[in-house]
């Protein structure tokens, strides 16, 4: 499964899963490297219009 993690403010890698770490962190796998960071739970929300009726 491909996950994405957060490795610094700025930074995301994507990669194939490979374990979980009891820290809360996890690694995945991107050719022969292998890195360890937060797991991002869902994708980034984009800006969204909000429109109210005022009758």
């Amino acid at each position: 499964m491909i996950r994405t993690i957060l490795v610094s403010k700025y930074i995301q890698i994507q990669g194939q899963f490979v374990r979980a770490l009891a820290c809360g962190k996890i690694v995945v796998s991107v050719g022969k490297d292998e890195f360890e960071g937060r797991p991002l739970s869902h994708a980034p929300k984009l800006a969204s219009h909000e429109v109210f009726a005022v009758s």
